[in-house]
């Protein structure tokens, strides 16, 4: 049963405070939400007052930018109302200042026309050199990338800026899409988090069309349904992530060509996933010569000036979430990667850093109400995210979006007509701190069970939360990956079948499927794997710079260690298809939260029910258990319908598969029967009806 998450109330008030009644703690704040919803409101009618409504607001790349008329006509369109002078300069008029000058309108946006080579020729060859010249008002000229440009390209042998081009290839060179966006259901997420670059054994960036041939068959047949793909936004630094985007429209050319992307997805929805992209609207590189930075001369064109307009943390610059020409930017950026790639939505980055003016830096949120209703709260941001998700949910049905959001903000997944800022999922981002934090700091005898319930378990109701067991920020150089905390360097001796089953090699096997597993079934209602984490991929996330010797060691995903069968990796990967093709018979991620009934500090022992499925956890290091009771509330005769310590997942075949289970009928730990099973020390086991 999929939990009504997502539905509006009957008598629903319109200012906003509708989120109330589903969470009545609230209500102290209603002032704070309704000013909040009155910010949205007008921004909201403003936009259809003067702009022809959110749809054509949010279709600025369609007029900015580069456009071409039917006849090869090209005009060329960009705000910059610093500017006193501007003209189009590249390869196709000898980077002439005089060439083509540009006219500036009562707005600010300058623009200029192209006429055609020859009918239906463009006069700009596609794929040739292009920038923005300005002149500010002290008389100094500046060399701008258009803000709207969809290709840069960077050659590093000459120098770091990038090259913007004029990306128009001839028909029989553009990609057409065979299918549409994903029909998807918005639940049941088991998402696939990709970076492109990483993703093969090689010590390079691997390509778009690699990532499609090789990578694309490895997620479907784990049984994901969705990919999320990094640092494909273009960034100046390949270090970075892909969190320092110097150009919002442009596909990075790291791996290849715009079309080659569109192959990429289009080949994922042929598979029936959904493709989600990390979109990153919570700042800004700083860059002033390839980036949005001082754009027309000033330090206020996209971004606040001054401090406000700058994260210090992060050394880059922060949007100006309140002006409409940045508006009209940002929504039509996610619009443009919505309708020209067909992505399916948006993991949204930062959103943290963009709720609050304080930026989460420097701040503990306790989980007080009156830290997210106060005036540290930038409302114009708000706004704007409480904008882009009306949009994509209004015009895309669906789409999905996800929140990086550590600050725990309440109704951040409401919908927006109740007064909730819109998304459908945020990331549950305390769920991989917890394990990491248990892996360094504690025994196998010191784990808390009641903690590790708590942790998974501490969701707001009716906002959806993707769980996961590690991120990629923890896999970054500085730390190590799960596997790695857990066997170390006995991974570089004692991973082959060959090779003696040493017991901290035991140890890791075991523990890596259990706290993917637990992570999977109790900690939300989506699931979210990086890549690699399936098969236990070692050491740690680390890319080319100066300070390893721009070494790629560390900027891969090693599939070959899973593609050898004569390796342990294989036996974390086989566990991971089988938890994601089990979700998808039973569907736990759409089901109502689970319900634990045991948490056995002595023992060691989780026990919970849901979607009809019993799951036991045995996290005892040596303690196996016979005949152990567990409470479950509906009667009948069990089996086992998944197994850790099955030998096809590296385990030492504890359980009889083919056992049955009976219950009887009396109360055992708040359930109305009980059964009694034998559970293995570190072994979980599903049972069902």
């Amino acid at each position: 049963m999929t939990p009504q998450v997502n539905k509006t109330p009957s008598a629903m008030p319109d200012d906003g405070t509708g989120v109330i009644q589903t969470d009545p703690w609230l209500e102290p704040f209603a002032p704070a939400i309704r000013n909040r919803y009155a910010g949205y409101k007008k921004a909201l009618d403003f936009i259809n007052e003067h702009e022809g409504g959110l749809d054509k607001f949010s279709q600025g790349y369609k007029t900015l930018g580069f456009t071409i008329d039917d006849n090869g006509g090209v005009t060329y369109r960009e705000w910059a109302p610093g500017a006193t002078e501007a003209r189009l300069i590249g390869d196709f008029n000898g980077w002439s200042h005089t060439a083509n000058p540009m006219t500036k309108s009562q707005f600010g946006v300058w623009e200029c026309h192209v006429p055609p080579k020859s009918p239906g020729v463009p006069a700009i060859p596609h794929d040739s050199m292009v920038k923005i010249s300005m002149t500010t008002p002290s008389g100094e000229s500046i060399d701008r990338l258009p803000a709207w440009i969809t290709r840069v390209t960077q050659d590093l042998d000459i120098s770091p800026v990038y090259d913007a081009r004029f990306w128009n290839p001839p028909a029989e060179e553009t990609y057409k899409f065979k299918h549409g966006h994903s029909t998807n259901p918005a639940d049941g997420l088991k998402i696939y988090e990709a970076h492109v670059g990483i993703s093969s054994p090689a010590q390079r960036v691997t390509t778009y069309k690699e990532f499609e041939n090789d990578v694309l068959p490895r997620i479907k047949a784990l049984g994901y349904n969705t990919i999320q793909m990094m640092a494909i936004m273009e960034h100046a630094y390949y270090a970075s992530f892909g969190y320092q985007v110097t150009s919002f429209f442009a596909a990075s050319s790291r791996y290849g060509t715009p079309e080659d992307l569109k192959s990429l997805i289009d080949k994922a929805h042929g598979m029936g996933i959904t493709v989600l992209l990390d979109v990153v609207h919570s700042h800004a590189c700083k860059n002033i010569l390839d980036g949005l930075n001082m754009f027309d001369g000033t330090d206020h064109c996209y971004f606040h000036e001054g401090g406000r307009g700058r994260h210090e943390l992060w050394d880059s610059r922060l949007f100006n979430y309140g002006h409409p020409e940045v508006q009209r930017f940002l929504l039509s950026n996610l619009r443009f990667w919505m309708d020209e790639y067909k992505f399916d939505g948006f993991r949204f980055d930062g959103v943290t850093s963009m709720m609050y003016k304080h930026h989460g830096m420097g701040v503990g949120f306790s989980g007080g109400y009156h830290e997210y209703f106060g005036d540290d709260v930038d409302l114009e941001a708000m706004t704007y995210l409480m904008l882009a998700n009306k949009l994509i949910h209004d015009l895309y049905p669906h789409a999905i979006t996800i929140a990086e959001d550590v600050s725990g903000m309440p109704t951040l997944c409401r919908p927006v007509p109740e007064g909730g800022v819109g998304f459908d999922y945020r990331l549950s981002m305390a769920i991989p701190d917890m394990w990491i934090k248990i892996l360094k700091e504690q025994s196998d005898s010191e784990w808390d069970m009641g903690n590790i319930v708590h942790t998974l378990t501490n969701r707001r109701h009716l906002e959806r939360s993707v769980a996961y067991a590690e991120s990629h920020d923890q896999a970054l150089v500085g730390d190590k990956t799960l596997a790695f905390w857990l066997m170390d360097k006995e991974m570089y001796e004692f991973m082959s079948v060959l090779s003696p089953l040493t017991p901290i090699i035991d140890r890791g096997l075991a523990l890596h499927k259990m706290i993917r597993f637990i992570t999977h079934t109790l900690g939300g209602e989506a699931y979210l794997n990086f890549e690699g984490n399936e098969f236990g991929h070692p050491e740690w996330m680390d890319f080319p710079r100066e300070g390893n010797g721009n070494s790629f060691a560390h900027a891969r995903r090693q599939f070959n260690l899973v593609d050898d069968d004569l390796l342990r990796y294989k036996f974390l990967n086989n566990f991971d298809g089988a938890m994601n093709n089990l979700e998808s018979k039973y569907g736990w991620l759409s089901a109502p939260q689970a319900y634990v009934s045991l948490k056995h500090e002595g023992d060691k022992v989780i026990v919970f029910e849901r979607a009809g499925l019993l799951f036991i956890f045995n996290f005892h290091p040596t303690n196996s258990f016979t005949d152990y009771r567990v409470g479950v509330d509906q009667p009948g005769k069990y089996h086992v319908v998944l197994n850790t310590d099955d030998e096809a997942f590296g385990g030492h075949a504890r359980v009889d598969g083919s056992g049955e289970y009976f219950t009887t009928d009396m109360e055992w730990n708040g359930r109305k029967n009980f059964l009694q099973v034998y559970i293995p020390s570190r072994t979980a086991l599903v049972l069902s009806l």
